[in-house]
């Protein structure tokens, strides 16, 4: 089968690579979309010490269920899967207490296993016990299939911040991530959105989205934005999805007191100490917030988001391209033409 490979920083190889064998417990899926995500770029341009090479890359991925071991009694062939692709060990404290995209023993699809940019993806046994394979709709596209797990990691969040009817929420930073996280907190009843950013071009990229307000805070005083917009009280939430130190820090400043900041994105190692001023925390009873990955629940009910067809995630899909464009895929992410691109 084709495949895209791991071998090393700038060494991404397309090639034919072994059939996966399906085992006693395993499930063998035909892959027909797999989309890109932001930590792939990362690996690609920089390593990532958690990747085995030589490793199929991609763990935002669908496809059809083509075979099962004969331990396997919950899925079926034909079905259209999914998965929460972090794949938990359902033994750890944190796997006890329902949390298992924080399981001590966590072993990603793409890193420990091989992923799914690939003709075919087997999902192990461990995924299947765990709960991490999901059944979605046969009538959802492919291409919009793939985006369960990005949406999922925003559902986590959103979640966290406890957003509900009637809310302001504030997201800084305009990536694909940060359009996730405000559709998100949208569907969960947020009244009003605010999308901060620096990159007009990205700012250009939300205008189809029906935000109440675009800032470039280059350009504009975010805080008095947010102000005008909330009575002087600040938003209710404020999710960073910036992987900058700068708008995790300002966003306690930008949050009404009893409000939420959640820092969704993380910071590079070694640049990822903060300078924030602790009694607005104090004095204002802030909850401060971080926010990793996803369970199995939450993919669910990010397969139930895209399923409604409210969900618009038509606009996140940008590009639609072969499995062997992948250079080409990195080379729209790079120049940030593109918020999901989609291997297909």
């Amino acid at each position: 089968m084709k495949a895209v490979v791991f071998y090393a920083p700038n060494d991404i190889r397309v090639e034919e690579r072994p059939m996966p064998k399906c085992g006693d417990g395993d499930v063998l899926v035909k892959v027909d979309a797999c989309a890109v995500c932001g930590s792939d770029l990362k690996a690609a341009a920089s390593g990532n010490v958690r990747i085995k090479p030589p490793r199929i890359m991609g763990h935002e991925f669908t496809g059809i269920i083509t075979q099962t071991g004969k331990q396997v009694n919950n899925n079926h062939v034909g079905e259209r899967v999914v998965m929460a692709t972090s794949i938990s060990c359902g033994e750890c404290c944190y796997c006890r207490r329902g949390y298992r995209n924080l399981c001590l023993d966590l072993s990603p699809m793409g890193y420990a296993y091989d992923g799914g940019m690939a003709e075919y993806a087997l999902v192990p046994n461990r995924a299947i016990v765990n709960g991490h394979l999901i059944v979605v709709p046969s009538s959802l596209p492919a291409e919009i299939a793939a985006l369960a797990e990005p949406v999922s990691c925003a559902v986590n969040a959103v979640e966290q911040c406890g957003i509900t009817t009637g809310d302001t929420v504030l997201v800084a930073g305009a990536g694909p991530m940060g359009i996730l996280n405000a559709c998100i907190a949208r569907a969960a009843g947020a009244a009003k959105i605010i999308l901060s950013e620096v990159n007009d071009n990205r700012l250009r990229q939300c205008e189809g989205f029906g935000f109440d307000r675009l800032v470039n805070p280059s350009k504009e005083n975010l805080k008095q934005v947010v102000m005008d917009e909330t009575e002087g009280c600040g938003a209710d939430a404020v999710i960073v999805a910036a992987p900058a130190a700068q708008p995790q820090e300002e966003a306690l400043e930008l949050v009404r007191k009893r409000g939420s900041v959640m820092l969704f994105a993380s910071l590079p190692v070694g640049r990822s100490m903060l300078n924030i001023d602790s009694r607005l925390i104090h004095y204002k009873e802030l909850r401060v917030l971080g926010s990793s990955d996803s369970t199995p629940e939450h993919v669910k009910r990010a397969v139930e988001l895209l399923a409604a067809g409210t969900f618009p995630a038509e606009k996140i899909v940008t590009h639609r391209l072969p499995l062997d464009w992948i250079e080409q895929a990195f080379d729209l992410m790079r120049r940030g033409e593109s918020l999901r691109v989609v291997l297909v």
